[in-house]
């Protein structure tokens, strides 16, 4: 019989039995500390079998991999989102908990918190919600304990919801107030932070297990290292959604045969592959990849040394003009007055100041009079000036050869706000430019498939007329998919996002924008947009949007409004009769810890809702960033429908890393469930993706792109 059951009646004693596993959790052992490489559970995140423990993956790393069992599949997306904190997404195929039959979609958001490190006496503890951010099927929260002796690693936890079904104690935080003794139990339309129950519940569940690193395993194609051996007791006593969670209390027909799991797992570092045996039954498979994004940038060879200064150089502005554009630069103007030239370059393949600089100046060194000892750059994107930087030529010179580094360089370079004089304002005789790239289209959770795709062609050009006026385009073409199978709309908002299905059955052939633009600087660090035209797939109009930028402040505003029209399902030249006024403020700031950053907006969204969205992100040394974002729109969650509201987690993913040569980014989103509320309208070139590289914090990232 199960220790809580035994107590009832008997509050007191059961909350003090409670309260001394609690303790025992923290009491310190004696061993030698040891760092302890993470490994997957089956619910993705780190772990043991079924249960966590208090181990993590190294900070930043990405992990995405599938585990197949009996009437459940689980795909998950994981993050290590800073040193301490564990991140989660997880789409969960699985039995019809209602029917008892049939598969159902559910999706989840998980999060772990390291709350004491593991010290030679003392073991590694972590807090940790499952299912936090969902309908809240697999809804519990714990608190886990792990120490290392030698290759074992031990781990005890006490788990509360679904984590508590083996209902092995009473609640110890009945004692605090009386309110935890119940846990809500209302699932609604899913989407929602399960706030209300956290750590409540009448029971509480003992978890716990052993994980041994095994010796290195001889094979006929030699040694192989890497294996994990692992059991646990699960506090988990369910062994499908049959067992009446979280709604039904009687009749608890999908009960576990065994709280008893055990498996072998094995890792490379990238690949971890697992293999285990869970509640007495069912046999389950496990498999994911994970990458470092800081560590995700090939290693690029050091640039050769600047050439020696010449002797002497004749009609040096137009020879330099020449090695700008074999550089692959568009040379906009090139002054040279005394001891100081001043030289404006658009485009290029570079992605960050610093690495621009380093091609500009090995391509103008040969031409450059030797007198010249200032440089003075401005770096221009999408027809305006970015970003200004002056530099002394001796400086670039000893970085170049080795006599200094990277880093002493940025601290002798002076970043000026953009757009401050008429050299910064100048127009430039304008040009061409074009690429070909895929396109990939997501959507998670339709009910007739946990996952739609499509991939496209995309061909897009874009012709700078001068003076930041441009027109642009771009011709797309289904490759393969099956987001054109998906169902169709229920929404109860106008359709601006939710009909993407239809969007890609009769859009095969597509024009995804065509447009006309101006984009200049209005002041320093102040910039314009306007775009009119066929904006993005799904609307056309006109957009206008203005950004104070100042490149040294952590910080920058805009606003923008647009009045839009919706496209045709085709997305050629028709339009059909949905029209909306839409346009937020917004305030961006980059965060002094960890590469963070943060945008917040308020305004107006597609479909006429007015609220708020908050976005969180992270930015690696590659480039690559990873974040996730929420919005709140006046719609209730009722409205809304499935979901509640909107939120999803970003991948931003430079192309440069797979040996491209070009500045483009691939963006990645992932959402729980494509929905009408809080969506915002998708122009090619906001200010603040078009502006960024130019502030002061991204130009520091940047810095050893001066020399690779």
């Amino acid at each position: 019989m199960p220790l809580g059951r035994g107590c009832r009646g008997t509050a007191s004693p059961c909350r003090a039995t409670s309260a001394t596993l609690l303790l025992t959790l923290l009491l310190p052992v004696t061993a030698q500390a040891q760092e302890v490489a993470g490994t997957g559970s089956s619910y993705g995140g780190v772990g043991l079998v079924e249960m966590r423990n208090a181990r993590f993956r190294p900070d930043g790393v990405v992990e995405a991999g599938t585990v197949l069992r009996h009437q459940r599949r689980f795909h998950f997306l994981n993050w290590q989102a800073l040193p301490w904190l564990e991140t989660g997404f997880r789409l969960a195929e699985r039995l019809d908990g209602t029917t008892g039959a049939g598969m159902v979609t559910d999706r989840a958001f998980d999060l772990k918190l390291r709350l004491m490190e593991e010290g030679d006496g003392r073991p590694a503890v972590a807090l940790g919600l499952q299912d936090a951010v969902g309908t809240g099927i697999y809804a519990g929260e714990y608190l886990v304990a792990s120490k290392r002796f030698g290759p074992w690693d031990v781990t005890l936890g006490l788990g509360w919801g679904r984590l508590g079904t083996g209902e092995d104690f009473g609640n110890p935080l009945t004692g605090l107030s009386a309110r935890f003794e119940d846990r809500p139990r209302d699932v609604g339309q899913g989407g929602l932070a399960n706030g209300v129950p956290f750590f409540r519940g009448g029971e509480t569940a003992l978890f716990g297990g052993v994980e041994h690193s095994l010796p290195e395993v001889w094979t006929p194609w030699g040694g192989v290292e890497g294996f994990r051996a692992k059991l646990e007791y699960s506090g988990d006593a369910l062994r499908d959604e049959r067992g009446g969670w979280p709604a039904r209390r009687a009749g608890l027909g999908g009960r576990a045969a065994s709280r008893v799991n055990y498996g072998l797992h094995w890792s490379d570092g990238t690949w971890d592959a697992g293999l285990d045996w869970v509640h007495g039954t069912d046999l389950l498979f496990r498999l994911s990849a994970r990458i470092d994004p800081d560590r995700a940038q090939p290693a690029a060879p050091r640039l050769p040394a600047l050439a020696a200064r010449p002797v002497q150089v004749t009609g040096p502005e137009e020879v330099i003009r020449v090695a700008l554009a074999e550089a692959g630069f568009r040379p906009v103007a090139v002054v040279i007055q005394g001891m100081e030239a001043r030289i404006a370059v658009a485009g290029g393949r570079q992605r960050r100041l610093a690495g621009a600089v380093g091609r500009v100046a090995r391509a103008v060194q040969p031409h450059l009079p030797r007198q010249v000892e200032v440089l003075r750059l401005s770096w221009r994107q999408m027809g305006v000036e970015v970003a200004r930087l002056t530099l002394p030529r001796r400086a670039m010179e000893a970085a170049s050869r080795g006599d200094g580094s990277a880093e002493e360089l940025f601290h002798a370079s002076t970043l000026e706000p953009a757009g401050a004089d008429a050299f910064g304002g100048m127009a430039d005789d304008g040009g061409v430019s074009w690429g070909v790239e895929p396109r990939i289209s997501l959507l998670l959770g339709d009910p007739g498939r946990t996952l739609r795709w499509q991939v496209a062609a995309v061909a897009g050009a874009r012709w700078e007329l001068g003076g930041g006026f441009a027109l642009a385009g771009s011709v797309a073409r289904s490759l393969a998919g099956n987001l054109a199978e998906g169902v169709a709309s229920d929404s109860v908002l106008p359709h601006v996002r939710s009909d993407a299905a239809r969007y890609a059955r009769e859009g095969e052939n597509a024009i995804p924008a065509l447009y006309g633009e101006q984009i200049r600087g209005l002041g320093p660090d102040l910039f314009g947009r306007v775009t009119a035209g066929y904006l993005e797939p799904m609307f056309a109009g006109v957009s206008a949007e203005l950004l104070w930028r100042p490149q040294g402040r952590p910080w920058a505003l805009g606003v923008d409004v647009a009045q839009v029209v919706q496209r045709d399902y085709d997305q050629r030249l028709g339009v059909l009769g949905y029209q909306v006024t839409t346009g937020h403020v917004s305030a961006y700031a980059d965060l002094p810890w960890f590469n963070l950053y943060g945008v917040a907006r308020a305004g107006r969204y597609l479909a006429g809702d007015w609220g708020g969205t908050v976005e969180i992100g992270r930015r690696f040394a590659s480039g690559i960033e990873i974040g996730g974002f929420a919005t709140i729109t006046d719609v209730p969650f009722s409205r809304f429908g499935e979901g509640s509201f909107d939120r999803g987690i970003f991948i931003r993913i430079p192309l440069d890393l797979f040996g491209i040569a070009t500045r483009a980014v691939a963006p990645v989103v992932v959402r729980g469930v494509a929905r009408d509320g809080g969506q915002r309208l998708a122009v090619d070139n906001p200010l603040w993706e078009v502006t960024r590289e130019g502030t002061a914090r991204a130009f520091r990232d940047g810095v050893g792109d001066f020399l690779r």
